[in-house]
Order: structure tokens, then C-alpha cells, then sequence
């Protein structure tokens, strides 16, 4: 199997150190949003525990994301919803 070169901060372009800034800064705001809205959604509007979201919201991307598609139930969804 072929080693891989990991670059230090220092060896990387500048491209690639603003390139790895702004995916950082997008990962926590999207973090930070699921645990907002987490906090602030009664929990009869969530797929799931509200600790279970909780933490999986703390996955890179695919956690809150995840919250997102999946863990909020949907407005009129219910029993007697109509089109």
C-alpha cells in the first residue's frame, strides 16, 4: 500500500491553506446550526432523541447534515395531513 505525503501548514499553497479554512468554518457553522435548532425544536418535532441528534450532529458534515434530512419531522407530515 502506498504511503501518502501529508503536507505540514507550512508546505501548503495558499490556495489550499484558504481552501482548508473555509471548509473548517463551514463544517462548525453547519455544527452549530443543528445544535441551534436542536435546542430551540420541541422534541414531538424530531425524528429520534434529542441526545442521540446531539451527538451525531457532532460528525463532520454527515452528522448534521444527516439532522437535518432526516432528524426534523416534516410541517403537516402527521395522520391527517392534506395536499
Amino acid at each position: 500500500m502506498a504511503k501518502k505525503n501529508k503536507k505540514t501548514w507550512k508546505e501548503m499553497s495558499p490556495a489550499a491553506r484558504a481552501g482548508f479554512v473555509v471548509i473548517g468554518i463551514g463544517q462548525v457553522a453547519l455544527m452549530l446550526a443543528a445544535q441551534r435548532d436542536i435546542s430551540k425544536r420541541p422534541a414531538a418535532q424530531i425524528n429520534g432523541p434529542k441526545a442521540a441528534w446531539r451527538v451525531a450532529a457532532l460528525i463532520n458534515f454527515i452528522g448534521p447534515m444527516g439532522y437535518f434530512i432526516l432528524g426534523r419531522k416534516r410541517p403537516g407530515a402527521g395522520l391527517g395531513a392534506v395536499k
